[in-house]
């Protein structure tokens, strides 16, 4: 809650009237004291086996921040930084000393870590290929989410039966029925024709259909890893819920009034979040 709320609460509950400032010095106070356990969060992270990671914008002081995650299901950490991209995770130092199996979305700066092996978000796929149907009405989109909910529902019965892989069989029929659909969307996405006269510098833009289908082929060992290896999940979600609660306090209180106060509490939240 905003401090003033959390005020207003106190005086309301208990009969305990404090100052805003009281306030801010206690959680001063309990910053420092659980310092040593934020710390050994960041650690155990760092040596984790398979982790999840994701940013979201925060509103800090009336300026865009960004608050980043790295998390497991029972350890999470934030981190608030004004930058989006590596200069905010090296600052954050986990994912540059986490050598496990990070799990996120497309964003490019999480590619630049080599230290560890990295896995898309099929949430995040679904839902681009859930625009495409009903935006571009490619039937090759909608072929792409059949086959990777059909692989996910594979994968939870054999995980529900006790098994630790999918038949041999099963594995290659996926793969060759996922490069049949990349076959079929490239069909349907030709690349862009070059342009008369002087070439233009840089990349040549594209539809978001064949980005996507580009992203899909370079990177099908990160999209399917949830079918070789049953440690990694489907998607991201927990990273997106474990950021849920931070926009729900962005949401009702507009932001957070300066950064200092936005590190004391992503200290605290560092340890009470599961």
């Amino acid at each position: 809650m905003p401090s003033n709320r959390t005020v207003a609460a106190l005086d309301e509950w208990f009969g305990a009237p404090v100052s805003e400032g009281t306030l801010y010095n206690a959680r001063e106070q309990c910053v420092k004291a659980i310092e040593p356990i934020t710390t050994a969060i960041a650690t155990a992270l760092q040596q984790a086996t398979v982790e999840h990671f994701d940013e979201t914008g925060m509103r800090v002081n009336g300026k865009l921040w960004w608050l980043h995650v790295a998390c497991t299901n029972g350890l999470t950490y934030y981190f608030v930084h004004p930058k989006r991209g590596k200069a905010a995770i090296d600052e954050m130092d986990i994912l540059p000393q986490f050598q496990g199996k990070a799990v996120h979305d497309s964003w490019v700066s999480y590619g630049n870590y080599q230290g560890c092996t990295h896995y898309l978000c099929n949430a995040h796929h679904l839902r681009e290929l859930t625009f495409i149907f009903e935006r571009y009405e490619q039937p090759w989109a909608f072929q792409m989410l059949l086959l990777l909910g059909t692989i996910k529902y594979q994968v939870d019965l054999a995980k529900a039966q006790g098994q630790h892989a999918l038949a041999p069989e099963w594995v290659l029929a996926f793969e060759h029925r996922y490069q049949a659909v990349l076959d079929q969307g490239f069909a349907a996405n030709p690349p862009p024709l070059p342009t008369e006269g002087k070439p233009k510098r840089g990349r040549v833009e594209q539809s978001p259909p064949r980005n996507l289908l580009n992203r899909l082929e370079h990177n099908q060992a990160a999209v399917l890893g949830f079918m070789h290896d049953f440690a990694v999940p489907f998607d991201n979600n927990q990273a997106e819920r474990d950021l849920r609660m931070m926009k729900l306090k962005q949401k009702i209180s507009g932001g957070f009034a300066r950064p200092k106060a936005q590190r004391c509490s992503v200290a605290f939240a560092a340890i009470c979040l599961p």
